[in-house]
């Protein structure tokens, strides 16, 4: 495993949590193991770990690209991410209302639905995500 993909897995591990990449990584097929290995060395491990953006700051670019491209799935694990860096409920939101100006009112009501369905887990488990 290259450096930047093992420090990829590590950094995607305390922003995403234990139980998601482990369900990512050991849901992998032949056909999808080197998406997981490109994701882990380039996103995480090319991009997580730069120095110029916190965690929080990057969570918070991370939920408005994932509202403007309209990927609710992606979007519910980034928001327990963003829970995991320290950003609070109301900066989450305030960054998905935002982006109903900037990518659009539908954009953003799907970004809210899927928000809320992983506010709603927070707050009932907390510290299990």
């Amino acid at each position: 495993m290259s450096n930047s993909k093992s420090q990829g897995e590590t950094v995607r591990r305390e922003v995403m949590g234990d139980a998601f990449v482990d369900r990512a990584l050991g849901n992998a097929t032949e056909f999808t193991r080197p998406l997981q290995d490109f994701v882990n060395e380039h996103a995480w491990g090319g991009t997580w770990v730069r120095d110029g953006l916190d965690r929080r700051t990057r969570s918070l670019v991370t939920l408005s690209v994932l509202t403007a491209l309209r990927c609710p799935q992606e979007l519910k694990g980034h928001v327990r991410g963003a829970l995991n860096n320290g950003c609070s409920v109301e900066e989450i939101r305030e960054t998905l209302l935002h982006c109903a100006v900037y990518a659009g009112a539908p954009a953003a009501i799907d970004a809210f639905r899927a928000a809320q369905e992983v506010i709603e887990a927070h707050a009932q488990a907390p510290g299990k995500m």
